[in-house]
Protein backbone atom coordinates (compact mmCIF):
# COMPACT_ATOMS: atom_id res chain seq x y z
CA UNK A 1 0.00 0.00 0.00
CA UNK A 2 2.59 2.41 0.62
CA UNK A 3 4.70 1.62 -2.38
CA UNK A 4 1.40 2.34 -4.44
CA UNK A 5 0.93 5.40 -2.31
CA UNK A 6 4.24 6.55 -3.05
CA UNK A 7 4.39 5.86 -7.18
CA UNK A 8 0.75 7.41 -7.12
CA UNK A 9 2.73 11.04 -5.78
CA UNK A 10 5.32 11.10 -7.98
CA UNK A 11 3.32 10.01 -10.92
CA UNK A 12 1.40 13.21 -9.88
CA UNK A 13 4.58 15.22 -9.42
CA UNK A 14 5.88 15.02 -12.36
CA UNK A 15 2.44 15.29 -14.48
CA UNK A 16 1.92 18.68 -12.63
CA UNK A 17 5.84 20.19 -13.20
CA UNK A 18 5.71 18.77 -16.90
CA UNK A 19 2.18 20.85 -17.48
CA UNK A 20 3.61 23.83 -15.40
CA UNK A 21 6.56 23.76 -17.96
CA UNK A 22 4.93 23.70 -20.91
CA UNK A 23 2.36 26.23 -19.56
CA UNK A 24 5.34 29.09 -18.98
CA UNK A 25 7.07 28.29 -22.20
CA UNK A 26 3.40 28.71 -24.09
CA UNK A 27 3.55 32.35 -21.87
CA UNK A 28 7.50 33.07 -23.27
CA UNK A 29 5.80 31.87 -26.73
CA UNK A 30 2.58 34.67 -26.25
CA UNK A 31 4.82 36.96 -25.18
CA UNK A 32 7.07 36.97 -27.91
CA UNK A 33 4.34 36.98 -30.30
CA UNK A 34 2.37 40.19 -28.46
CA UNK A 35 6.57 41.92 -28.78
CA UNK A 36 7.03 41.36 -32.31
CA UNK A 37 3.33 42.37 -33.08
CA UNK A 38 3.48 45.78 -30.99
CA UNK A 39 7.27 46.52 -33.13
CA UNK A 40 4.83 46.55 -36.05
CA UNK A 41 2.07 48.94 -35.22
CA UNK A 42 1.82 51.44 -37.56
CA UNK A 43 1.46 55.24 -36.91
CA UNK A 44 -2.15 55.06 -37.31
CA UNK A 45 -2.29 52.36 -34.63
CA UNK A 46 -0.07 54.00 -32.24
CA UNK A 47 -2.72 57.11 -32.07
CA UNK A 48 -5.47 54.51 -31.24
CA UNK A 49 -3.30 52.80 -28.31
CA UNK A 50 -3.32 56.54 -26.62
CA UNK A 51 -7.24 56.76 -27.13
CA UNK A 52 -7.33 53.91 -24.51
CA UNK A 53 -5.20 54.89 -22.32
CA UNK A 54 -8.06 55.10 -19.90
CA UNK A 55 -8.55 51.69 -20.25
CA UNK A 56 -4.80 50.71 -19.90
CA UNK A 57 -4.40 52.36 -16.39
CA UNK A 58 -8.55 50.44 -15.01
CA UNK A 59 -6.29 47.32 -16.25
CA UNK A 60 -3.31 48.23 -14.11
CA UNK A 61 -5.24 48.77 -11.53
CA UNK A 62 -7.14 44.96 -12.19
CA UNK A 63 -3.25 43.68 -11.87
CA UNK A 64 -2.45 45.24 -9.02
CA UNK A 65 -5.35 43.48 -7.19
CA UNK A 66 -4.38 40.00 -8.97
CA UNK A 67 -4.26 37.20 -6.43
CA UNK A 68 -1.56 35.20 -4.71
CA UNK A 69 -1.45 32.53 -6.86
CA UNK A 70 -0.99 34.70 -9.96
CA UNK A 71 1.68 36.27 -8.17
CA UNK A 72 3.39 33.47 -7.85
CA UNK A 73 2.74 32.27 -11.84
CA UNK A 74 3.86 35.30 -12.86
CA UNK A 75 7.66 35.21 -10.76
CA UNK A 76 7.48 31.49 -11.71
CA UNK A 77 7.30 32.23 -16.30
CA UNK A 78 9.64 36.01 -14.98
CA UNK A 79 12.18 33.34 -13.37
CA UNK A 80 12.43 31.33 -16.83
CA UNK A 81 10.92 27.67 -16.87
CA UNK A 82 14.00 25.99 -17.46
CA UNK A 83 15.54 26.41 -13.83
CA UNK A 84 12.41 27.38 -12.08
CA UNK A 85 10.93 23.95 -13.22
CA UNK A 86 13.60 21.84 -11.41
CA UNK A 87 13.50 23.86 -8.40
CA UNK A 88 9.75 23.30 -8.05
CA UNK A 89 10.12 19.39 -9.10
CA UNK A 90 12.54 19.12 -6.07
CA UNK A 91 9.99 21.07 -4.00
CA UNK A 92 6.99 18.25 -4.94
CA UNK A 93 9.38 15.89 -4.64
CA UNK A 94 10.41 16.40 -0.89
CA UNK A 95 7.14 17.30 -0.52
CA UNK A 96 5.64 13.66 -1.30
CA UNK A 97 8.81 11.89 0.55
CA UNK A 98 8.00 14.32 3.43
CA UNK A 99 4.29 13.58 3.48
CA UNK A 100 5.16 9.74 3.56
CA UNK A 101 7.42 9.84 6.24
CA UNK A 102 5.06 11.96 8.31
CA UNK A 103 2.12 9.10 7.79
CA UNK A 104 4.32 6.36 8.14
CA UNK A 105 5.98 7.91 11.48
CA UNK A 106 2.56 8.96 13.18
CA UNK A 107 1.11 5.57 12.22
CA UNK A 108 4.79 3.98 14.35
CA UNK A 109 4.19 5.89 16.91
CA UNK A 110 2.16 4.20 19.96
CA UNK A 111 1.47 4.73 23.70
CA UNK A 112 4.78 3.05 25.05
CA UNK A 113 3.44 2.68 28.96
CA UNK A 114 -0.35 1.34 27.82
CA UNK A 115 1.22 -1.06 25.72
CA UNK A 116 3.81 -2.40 28.54
CA UNK A 117 0.86 -2.58 30.67
CA UNK A 118 -1.00 -4.53 28.46
CA UNK A 119 2.02 -7.01 27.99
CA UNK A 120 2.77 -7.28 31.49
CA UNK A 121 -0.44 -8.38 31.99
CA UNK A 122 -0.58 -10.88 29.44
CA UNK A 123 2.83 -12.44 30.86
CA UNK A 124 0.55 -12.81 34.28
CA UNK A 125 -2.60 -14.13 32.58
CA UNK A 126 -1.49 -16.27 29.70
CA UNK A 127 2.37 -16.25 29.89
CA UNK A 128 4.56 -15.78 26.81
CA UNK A 129 2.01 -16.86 24.27
CA UNK A 130 -0.33 -14.32 25.57
CA UNK A 131 2.57 -11.21 25.15
CA UNK A 132 3.16 -12.70 21.88
CA UNK A 133 -0.39 -11.97 20.80
CA UNK A 134 -0.83 -8.85 22.11
CA UNK A 135 2.80 -7.44 20.69
CA UNK A 136 1.43 -9.18 16.95
CA UNK A 137 -1.40 -7.10 17.20
CA UNK A 138 0.12 -3.88 18.48
CA UNK A 139 2.12 -1.96 15.01
CA UNK A 140 4.65 -0.30 15.08
CA UNK A 141 8.79 -0.81 15.75
CA UNK A 142 8.16 -1.07 19.88
CA UNK A 143 5.34 -3.77 19.11
CA UNK A 144 8.05 -5.56 17.02
CA UNK A 145 10.86 -4.94 19.29
CA UNK A 146 8.78 -6.93 22.01
CA UNK A 147 7.98 -9.68 19.27
CA UNK A 148 11.44 -10.26 19.12
CA UNK A 149 12.56 -10.44 22.48
CA UNK A 150 9.60 -12.68 23.23
CA UNK A 151 10.50 -14.99 20.85
CA UNK A 152 14.32 -15.18 21.39
CA UNK A 153 12.32 -15.66 25.60
CA UNK A 154 12.98 -19.27 25.85
CA UNK A 155 16.82 -19.24 24.81
CA UNK A 156 17.52 -16.56 27.91
CA UNK A 157 18.00 -13.38 28.99
CA UNK A 158 21.03 -12.73 27.65
CA UNK A 159 19.86 -13.90 24.07
CA UNK A 160 16.86 -11.34 24.39
CA UNK A 161 18.66 -8.10 24.94
CA UNK A 162 21.18 -9.32 22.16
CA UNK A 163 18.22 -9.84 20.23
CA UNK A 164 16.18 -6.21 21.10
CA UNK A 165 19.56 -4.89 20.30
CA UNK A 166 19.94 -6.23 16.66
CA UNK A 167 16.66 -6.00 15.88
CA UNK A 168 16.43 -2.16 17.55
CA UNK A 169 18.80 -1.43 15.01
CA UNK A 170 16.87 -3.04 11.87
CA UNK A 171 13.75 -0.41 13.20
CA UNK A 172 15.70 2.40 13.35
CA UNK A 173 17.41 2.27 10.12
CA UNK A 174 13.58 1.69 8.59
CA UNK A 175 12.60 4.67 10.57
CA UNK A 176 15.18 7.12 8.73
CA UNK A 177 14.51 5.98 5.81
CA UNK A 178 13.78 8.70 2.94
CA UNK A 179 15.22 11.38 4.88
CA UNK A 180 18.53 11.49 3.00
CA UNK A 181 16.21 12.47 -0.28
CA UNK A 182 14.76 15.16 1.84
CA UNK A 183 18.47 16.79 2.68
CA UNK A 184 19.55 15.90 -0.85
CA UNK A 185 16.27 18.10 -1.88
CA UNK A 186 17.20 20.90 0.70
CA UNK A 187 20.70 20.80 -0.44
CA UNK A 188 20.11 20.66 -4.37
CA UNK A 189 17.00 23.25 -4.48
CA UNK A 190 19.25 26.31 -3.36
CA UNK A 191 22.39 25.21 -6.04
CA UNK A 192 19.47 25.10 -8.74
CA UNK A 193 18.66 28.66 -7.95
CA UNK A 194 22.27 29.75 -7.92
CA UNK A 195 22.89 28.06 -11.04
CA UNK A 196 20.14 29.99 -12.89
CA UNK A 197 20.89 32.83 -11.11
CA UNK A 198 24.40 32.88 -12.96
CA UNK A 199 22.68 31.75 -15.92
CA UNK A 200 20.81 35.03 -15.93
CA UNK A 201 23.29 37.27 -15.09
CA UNK A 202 25.85 35.96 -17.79
CA UNK A 203 22.59 36.79 -20.25
CA UNK A 204 21.86 40.54 -19.04
CA UNK A 205 25.59 40.56 -19.35
CA UNK A 206 25.64 39.41 -23.31
CA UNK A 207 22.40 41.87 -23.37
CA UNK A 208 24.77 44.77 -21.93
CA UNK A 209 26.96 44.10 -24.50
CA UNK A 210 24.87 43.58 -27.27
CA UNK A 211 22.89 47.18 -26.77
CA UNK A 212 26.65 48.60 -26.74
CA UNK A 213 25.17 50.80 -23.47
CA UNK A 214 24.39 50.31 -20.13
CA UNK A 215 20.56 51.13 -19.57
CA UNK A 216 19.15 51.08 -16.07
CA UNK A 217 15.65 49.44 -17.05
CA UNK A 218 17.83 46.94 -18.96
CA UNK A 219 20.11 45.70 -16.07
CA UNK A 220 17.73 46.13 -13.48
CA UNK A 221 15.47 43.70 -15.28
CA UNK A 222 18.12 41.03 -16.19
CA UNK A 223 19.05 41.35 -12.05
CA UNK A 224 15.37 40.85 -10.83
CA UNK A 225 14.90 37.73 -13.27
CA UNK A 226 18.22 36.04 -12.00
CA UNK A 227 17.76 36.61 -8.48
CA UNK A 228 13.69 35.01 -9.19
CA UNK A 229 15.63 31.53 -9.23
CA UNK A 230 17.54 32.28 -5.87
CA UNK A 231 14.78 33.19 -4.41
CA UNK A 232 12.30 30.51 -5.27
CA UNK A 233 15.80 28.10 -4.44
CA UNK A 234 15.85 29.21 -1.04
CA UNK A 235 11.88 29.25 -0.18
CA UNK A 236 12.01 25.39 -1.03
CA UNK A 237 14.93 24.55 1.45
CA UNK A 238 13.63 26.06 3.81
CA UNK A 239 9.95 24.66 3.87
CA UNK A 240 11.98 20.92 3.09
CA UNK A 241 14.21 21.79 6.59
CA UNK A 242 11.76 22.60 8.71
CA UNK A 243 9.83 19.34 7.42
CA UNK A 244 13.36 17.37 7.99
CA UNK A 245 13.73 18.86 11.63
CA UNK A 246 10.71 17.93 12.50
CA UNK A 247 10.88 13.74 11.06
CA UNK A 248 14.20 14.05 12.66
CA UNK A 249 12.97 14.72 15.89
CA UNK A 250 10.26 12.57 15.34
CA UNK A 251 12.40 9.51 14.50
CA UNK A 252 14.24 10.42 17.64
CA UNK A 253 11.29 10.61 19.81
CA UNK A 254 10.38 6.77 18.83
CA UNK A 255 14.05 5.25 18.80
CA UNK A 256 13.84 6.72 22.93
CA UNK A 257 10.60 4.66 23.05
CA UNK A 258 12.18 1.96 21.64
CA UNK A 259 14.95 1.76 24.06
CA UNK A 260 12.81 2.44 27.00
CA UNK A 261 10.56 -0.44 26.75
CA UNK A 262 13.43 -2.73 25.60
CA UNK A 263 14.83 -1.76 29.32
CA UNK A 264 10.72 -2.72 30.49
CA UNK A 265 10.62 -5.74 28.27
CA UNK A 266 13.70 -7.79 30.08
CA UNK A 267 12.97 -6.23 33.05
CA UNK A 268 9.28 -8.24 32.62
CA UNK A 269 10.71 -11.49 31.22
CA UNK A 270 12.94 -11.48 34.57
CA UNK A 271 10.45 -10.81 36.73
CA UNK A 272 7.93 -13.94 35.06
CA UNK A 273 11.25 -16.17 34.96
CA UNK A 274 11.50 -15.40 38.48
CA UNK A 275 7.43 -16.32 39.17
CA UNK A 276 7.57 -19.34 36.97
Amino acid sequence: MRKLFMQLLFVLCFTFGITVASYAQDEDTTKTENTETTAEETPAETEATEDIAVDDADATVAVEDQTTYQAIKQKFIEGGWEFMSTVLVCLILGLAVALERIITLNLATVNTKKFVAKIEDALKTRGVDGAKEVAQSTRGPVASIFMQGLIRSPEGIDVVEKSVIAYGSVEMAKLEKGLVWISLFIALAPMLGFMGTVIGMIGAFDAIQAAGDISPSLVAGGIKVALITTVSGLIVAIILQVLYNYLVSKVDSIVAQMEESSIALVDLLVAHKNQA
